[in-house]
């Protein structure tokens, strides 16, 4: 066989003359894209070696008739980072070798022993792990030459070192300077604090920030903290204390001057640890950031302003002409109300006008998470695919509604009526996006695993989420529109074909689920809504849509006693008469602490209906707690068209009480009676 040509360090010599060995080898490596040379007899191998070899197969018998001067010598004369690999293919035997034959496999010195009969794969594997052996000595052959020539680099560069050295100490110095000198103009300080000692080195800007007019002698962590506000100076621990173990040292705090001013200061710095990985310094930079906080607290008041005046003039419009329907309606029923007709049509619209109202406040409470929730553990698939008709409805029949719904789809846990809600907005915004062209909307649902990049400007932690999204074939939104698309009352549509208000019901829902809103547009080829919920642990349960169903009156029974807690004289007027239209016992409190009285006394009380918002420093879930502590059992009912502050809201929508939002009619205040009493949950 002839030679083969081969890479330095990939080759491989085949010493077998007896048989067909060798060339059963030879095929076998080829077919594994090894190099191969085959060698008639132990002079052409020992050539071999001389050569570019990576490593060799010989036979015991072969190497048995090589010269053991010869073979010695080209042993011996490897460098000291070589030490060439062997196979030998011995004859398996029972006994010991000879010593001959002893002799020979230790003048080899890196030698693998294979004994015949031995399988394709078994060659083939110590081939390669021969190969690798002689490739990491060509390495550490390449590093000696490298060394080699990095220590005479290192002999010329030692030669002209001392000059360098004061070229570069003459650099540094100007460098300092020049680093010194802008950041006084900048108005920061500079500081280097050894944490071993706890003394620091500071610049004349830094001591001036503090109200030093000269240098301060000692300065460490105790003095910064003694000129930190009481009311921060636990934050202050805990940030050098968080810096030490992070390396990095992010704070504002507000600070005491020494001519008693209270400033806002922002220090921000690295530290640098010792060989056995404990802190030993720390250095930065320190700003007085007082004057850019008041103008950024000016520059929000101003944007808080604007928000309001639009946030209030579009409020004012929607409820004037709300408003308008319902004060003509009534007035004119009063001039005639004898025309039973005309009073009927006039009374339904005045109701449509409220219900319109109510919506609005519903909107509006959305967008600043002040809705009342009532979340449920659900499977969204099962929602989207049970509200689909009604989508379908409000895209129109121009427009096809297709469901792409992941089969896999983990739990969320949402208010359903607000996920519809949500949902029904983005379709009828898809379906207005589409007038000028497309005539396809796409709702999906999808399994998403979001990482810290993904929610660093989201306010929310990575994880596991479910995403749903609506994508329409329509115009897209422009970059000014976008950053407006949240804003409450902000619309593209002409007058009259929108509020301004969905877009700000979609954030304000899904933000109370703890999750977010994505938006992927492009002019021209549309747009994509992505509603982002984290997954819930709970199992999912019995969804509940919005439809309320038709169910019957409840009338009271047997003398069912409401105790009513109402603080408003109207409102409180309406419930009672309700009420005793359905033919209810009523107890009457304009506070928690009226309601008490009653509940301490003795008389029969079926269920407590009260206001969440009350006066008198008990609201209405803190008196049902109470109340159900003073009479074990007792039913409750809680009515709220708006919750104070988030945290009660979430307490609400949990489930632990069941909660009629306000407005309310006597039917819907039926029901929920109903299902309270008979021991449901609304």
């Amino acid at each position: 066989m002839t030679a083969a040509s081969f890479a330095d360090g990939e080759g491989v010599l085949i010493l077998a003359p007896r048989g067909r060995d060798a060339v059963v080898m030879a095929q076998l490596l080829a077919k594994s894209d090894v190099g191969v040379t085959v060698c008639a007899d132990a002079v052409a191998w020992l050539d071999g070696l001389r050569t570019s070899a990576a490593t060799s197969i010989v036979t015991e018998e072969a190497l048995l008739d090589v010269d053991p001067a010869s073979l010695d010598a080209w042993v011996s004369s490897q460098p000291p980072w070589s030490d060439f690999p062997f196979i030998m293919l011995a004859t398996r035997q029972a006994g010991r070798r000879s010593t001959k034959a002893a002799a020979v496999i230790e003048r080899l010195g890196n030698v693998v022993l294979l004994e015949r009969p031995i399988n394709a794969e078994t060659l083939l594997s110590a081939v390669s792990s021969a190969l690798r052996v002689r490739r990491r000595q060509y390495q550490a052959r390449q590093h000696i030459w490298e060394r080699e020539e990095a220590q005479e680099r290192l002999r010329i560069a030692n030669e002209t070192l001392e000059r360098r050295v004061e070229e570069r100490t003459r650099e540094v110095e100007a460098a300092r300077e020049t680093l010194a000198f802008a950041l006084d103009a900048a108005g920061m300080g500079s500081w280097d604090l050894d944490l071993v000692k706890d003394t620091a080195r500071r610049s004349r800007r830094h001591d001036a920030i503090f109200g030093y007019d000269r240098p301060v002698a000692t300065w460490g962590r105790a003095e910064f903290l003694a000129h930190a506000a009481p009311e921060d100076r636990s934050m202050v621990e805990a940030a050098f204390a968080q810096a030490v173990e992070t390396g990095t040292l992010d704070l504002e705090c507000r600070m005491s001057r020494t001519d008693g001013a209270t400033r806002w200061i922002a220090a921000k710095g690295k530290a640098e640890y010792g060989d056995d990985g404990s802190p030993v310094r720390m250095a930065g930079i320190i700003v007085d950031r007082t004057d850019q906080r008041n103008t950024e607290e000016a520059l929000r008041q101003a944007q808080k302003m604007e928000a309001i005046g639009q946030l209030t003039g579009g409020v004012a419009h929607d409820f004037n002409n709300l408003l308008t329907v319902i004060v003509g309606g009534l007035d004119m029923m009063l001039r005639k109300p004898e025309n039973t007709e005309r009073v009927v049509r006039l009374a339904e619209a005045a109701m449509n006008a409220a219900r319109r109202g109510e919506q609005l406040t519903q909107q509006l409470l959305a967008f600043s998470r002040r809705q009342m929730l009532r979340p449920q553990t659900i499977n969204p698939n099962r929602l989207l695919s049970e509200f689909k008709p009604l989508a379908e409805r409000a895209a129109g029949g121009a427009v096809e509604l297709s469901l792409d719904l992941d089969p896999t789809i983990d739990p969320i846990r949402i208010d359903p009526a607000q996920f519809e809600a949500a949902v029904l907005n983005l379709v009828v915004n898809a379906r207005d996006a589409m007038e000028k062209g497309g005539s396809r909307i796409v709702v999906r649902s999808r399994n998403v695993h979001l990482d810290t990049a993904a929610v660093a400007d989201r306010s929310v932690p990575p994880g596991a989420y479910v995403e749903v999204s609506v994508t329409d074939q329509g115009s897209g939104i422009s970059p000014e529109a976008l950053a407006r698309v949240f804003e409450p009352f902000f619309t593209t549509k002409e007058v009259g074909k929108g509020t301004g208000l969905g877009l700000s019901q979609v954030y304000g829902f899904t933000r109370s689920a703890g999750g977010f809103v994505g938006i992927e547009t492009e002019l021209g080829f549309g747009t994509t809504f992505r509603l982002l919920f984290p997954r819930s642990a709970e199992p999912a349960g019995e969804e509940l849509g919005s439809g309320s169903g038709n169910l019957p009156l409840r009338r009271a029974t047997e003398g069912d006693t409401v105790l009513l807690v109402e603080d408003d004289e109207q409102v409180l007027g309406m419930a009672v008469e309700s009420l005793e239209e359905l033919h209810y016992r009523v107890v009457v409190a304009r506070n928690a602490a009226e309601a008490l009285v009653h509940l301490q006394g003795v008389e029969r009380i079926d269920i407590l209906f009260s206001d969440v918002m009350m006066p008198g420093g008990m609201n209405g879930s803190q008196l049902a707690v109470e109340a159900q502590r003073l009479r074990p059992g007792l039913k409750v009912l809680l009515t709220s068209g708006y919750v104070a502050n988030l945290e009660e809201g979430q307490v609400i929508g949990r489930g632990d009480l069941p909660v009629l939002n306000k407005p309310y009619r006597r039917d819907e205040l039926a029901k929920s009676l109903r299902l309270v009493l008979g021991g449901k949950r609304t």
